[in-house]
């Protein structure tokens, strides 16, 4: 077996190590999603976290390690065996770290048909899959945001009920899924869908370590550690076993830790204040604080686990989109609490006449209420005094401007991206397709004649009724009902190519502010569909390719900004470059449908060879026409001085010419439409 790298041996990243040990403490809290950069030890303190758990007391023969004191959360096979008064065999082990490759169907998560049991002896027994090997273990999925969506549903929904429900192929079955769900991304490589990343309970955002003395030490443990791996783990044990410990008590205390009203008041106005979608959010900062109080040792949440939960549980919540300023600070969420304390701290002590009323009449509602029973919503007049106006932080609003300029709704460009895409899918990340290509994900009944059958599946379908059925010539006997189709999916090859003109022209009354505003609105547009997306800028003599394609809106952004102006305007070399990235695209995604967004006054004054730099560029653009991409040019010249030049281009193009002024227009929205004939 091979050594695992110390979890107490991981330089610096303390958000995320605190992170996996309250998802060890209490496994109930969801999951905690890992957002950070290549070689941020993102999987070596996953596999850590898993090596160090406390063994655990199972059933020993049960595939899904049921907890043989615990019945009520037992699969159904050892419920029957319960039932029957048999006596299970107990056994202790060490936790499961098990690894979720990208390509896993749905069949190898939820378990599927036992088709040996169903060939031989004509029994429907269920096989079981991932979530069961994961039941009480550590469920590490690496590349999450790389999964299929409808896979990563099913990890969350299991993550959210502690149980995986099985109805399928003839099979009724269901078995505990209790596991530490970790994920982690590079956002690099694209995003995570809004609705599933909400659905992560916690979320870290790491970075590499600049610090050059605590560079220094990670090299030197990691030398050390290749160097004699056993040694290593031996130095570290004493450190580990401490932590291990720590993680065990604080289990056995998680169920008496407790919390009061005025706790969950903190949670509420803290989430509202930040303005938070939804109430998953509180949910969880309280589970967390719990957990987080545990560890410490209290037996009573405190401010302080409250403002270390919301830390964990916050910021990915927080971005309601992609140029919006991520995160959020210590000393942000502190000052919050502090002005939510002395709110408390009035209401605790009688502030106020009206506050006193509220007290006493809350006092008598109690009193009416009856016994035994917890009260943990406020009536109208037990909140009378307490303030209903946000706090002085507040979230950072989504439609804050970008600084580079004005921004209008994407909603208004939605239509020609979506038009151009829905031609080759309609989905514009993972798309079901038809075809014989891409990824396996499930099956369904052949209903029409296909050649993409689904051997695994067909053979499970058929094996049931194989004792039934008279042999033939071969060992299995299949018929036309038992054909399977497969279901694949495939990533829709879709890119948004900005060729943004940063000539010296650009310079006058803040156009390239303009157009860099325009740039960022249209991205918006590509985030939400989930384009990739690529720049080029052309100026002086030449272009450039600043950001190659990429599904990281952060990247296009950072790119953006970072766009100097002046010399000529080199505009068929812009669209030279831009011809040529796009056809080397072509031969990687042969599917790739593109779209060309040109941003430009037309007023070409460098060519690459002898010929008239506007008569170059026309015959470039005519040649990307034919090429079979769809454009559209924005024209950024004054209406006083414009010579019809970017008109010209597009029409080359075969495209839509508009102006930087008129984008914000709602009547753009229905000339767009009319243009693409949606």
């Amino acid at each position: 077996m091979a050594v695992i790298f110390p979890f107490t041996a991981i330089v610096g990243q303390e958000k995320m190590k605190l992170a996996l040990i309250l998802n060890a403490i209490n496994p109930q809290i969801g999951g905690v999603l890992i957002r950070g950069e290549r070689g941020t030890a993102k999987s070596t303190a996953a596999r850590a976290l898993a090596y160090l758990l406390p063994e655990i007391k199972v059933v020993a023969d049960c595939p899904f390690s049921c907890d043989p004191d615990s019945p009520e959360n037992m699969c159904d096979f050892c419920k029957e065996r319960v039932a029957k008064g048999e006596k299970l065999p107990i056994a202790w082990r060490k936790t499961r770290f098990v690894d979720l490759p990208v390509s896993a169907t749905e069949d190898r998560v939820v378990g599927t048909l036992d088709i040996e049991a169903a060939i031989k002896r004509g029994e429907r027994r269920f096989q079981p899959g991932v979530l069961a090997a994961a039941n009480r273990g550590l469920l590490y999925v690496d590349e999450v945001n790389l999964l299929d969506d409808h896979v990563v549903d099913l990890l969350l929904d299991s993550a959210a009920m502690g149980v995986n429900v099985v109805e399928r192929e003839g099979i009724s079955f269901s078995h505990p899924a209790r596991f530490i769900l970790v994920g982690t991304m590079n956002p690099e490589e694209g995003e995570l869908r809004p609705q599933l990343l909400d659905r992560f309970a916690l979320c870290v955002e790491i970075k590499g370590i600049t610090d050059p003395e605590l560079r220094v030490e990670i090299v030197k443990r990691a030398v050390e550690f290749e160097r004699d791996p056993e040694g290593f783990r031996k130095k570290w044990e004493p450190k580990e076993k401490r932590l291990s410990q720590e993680i065990a008590k604080a289990r056995e205390i998680l169920p008496k830790v407790t919390y009061t009203e005025t706790d969950l008041y903190t949670i509420a106005r803290l989430t509202s204040s930040f303005q938070v979608d939804g109430h998953r959010a509180d949910i969880v900062i309280l589970k967390t604080a719990i957990a987080h109080a545990a560890f410490r040792g209290r037996l009573q949440i405190t401010d302080e686990d409250i403002l270390t939960a919301a830390e964990l549980a916050l910021p990915h919540r927080l971005r309601k989109h992609p140029f919006q300023e991520g995160g959020i600070t210590s000393e942000e969420l502190g000052a919050a609490l502090k002005e939510l304390s002395q709110e408390l701290f009035v209401l605790r002590n009688g502030g106020s006449e009206e506050t006193e009323g509220a007290k006493k009449a809350g006092k008598e509602e109690e009193e009416g209420e009856g016994e035994g029973q917890t009260h943990l919503q406020p009536s109208g007049q037990l909140m009378k005094g307490y303030k209903t106006e946000p706090l002085g932080l507040k979230a950072r609003s989504p439609d804050h401007p970008v600084p580079v300029g004005e921004t209008f709704k994407p909603k208004l460009l939605s239509t020609p991206l979506d038009r151009i895409t829905r031609k080759i899918a309609g989905k514009r990340s993972y798309t079901i397709t038809t075809r014989k290509r891409g990824r396996y994900i499930r099956s369904r009944p052949a209903e029409t004649p296909t050649t993409d059958i689904a051997f695994d599946a067909t053979v499970r379908c058929a094996a049931p009724y194989q004792l039934s059925r008279p042999k033939g010539e071969t060992a299995l006997t299949i018929t036309l009902s038992d054909l399977m189709k497969k279901i694949r999916v495939r990533r829709a090859s879709n890119l948004v190519l900005f060729v943004v003109d940063a000539s010296w022209s650009m310079a006058a009354s803040e156009r390239m502010k303009a157009a860099k505003g325009a740039v960022m609105s249209l991205l918006q547009d590509a985030y939400r569909r989930r384009d990739r997306v690529g720049l080029i800028v052309f100026q002086k003599q030449e272009a450039c390719l600043v950001l190659p394609p990429t599904t990281s809106i952060d990247l296009a952004q950072r790119a953006l900004k970072d766009i100097p102006i002046g010399g000529k305007t080199p505009l068929s070399s812009g669209l030279y470059l831009a011809r040529k990235v796009l056809k080397l695209e072509k031969l990687k995604h042969p599917e790739l449908r593109p779209l060309l967004i040109l941003l430009t006054d037309g007023a070409a004054n460098v060519s690459m060879g002898t010929m008239h730099p506007h008569k170059e560029a026309l015959k470039i653009a005519e040649a990307i026409h034919r090429d079979g991409v769809q454009s559209v040019v924005i024209n950024l010249e004054f209406q006083a001085f414009d010579r019809g030049l970017a008109k010209e281009i597009a029409e080359a193009l075969g495209g839509p010419c508009y102006r930087l002024k008129d984008l914000g227009a709602k009547e753009l929205y229905e000339t767009v439409k009319e243009a693409l004939g949606d």
